[in-house]
């Protein structure tokens, strides 16, 4: 059996620059909408379009919270395939810093902003 479509389809799917950044993002970490659209500065529409291409290649998966939806890659073999990309490139490993809860309602970022009780 030829898997060289499927690889193809899988290709496709990460080569352009922006699902790239999502996917090295979500190598790191699971993140709701709201995170991607803070760490990439664009439009929720934007974000959400890029992530429906990653998802229907079946590059991601999915857990909802209530009304949020945290995305991350389906397997483990994709984060070690970006990397391999990097290093083909000499593309240095993203470094992410903690996203700016303020005005996101997700449950993750509501609990950073609550006073903690010493």
């Amino acid at each position: 059996m030829d898997s060289h479509p499927e690889q193809a389809r899988l290709l496709r799917a990460l080569s352009h620059p922006v699902r790239l950044q999502i996917a090295e993002i979500l190598a790191q970490e699971e993140a709701c909408v709201c995170h991607l659209e803070r760490r990439l500065g664009l439009r929720q529409a934007y974000v959400s379009q890029q992530l429906a291409v990653l998802r229907s290649a079946g590059l991601l998966t999915e857990r909802r919270v209530g009304t949020f939806v945290y995305h991350r890659l389906a397997d483990p073999a994709l984060a070690e395939f970006l990397e391999a990309l990097r290093h083909l490139t000499g593309a240095p490993a993203p470094s992410l810093g903690p996203v700016e809860p303020a005005g996101c309602g997700c449950p993750r970022c509501e609990l950073s902003l609550q006073p903690t009780s010493r």
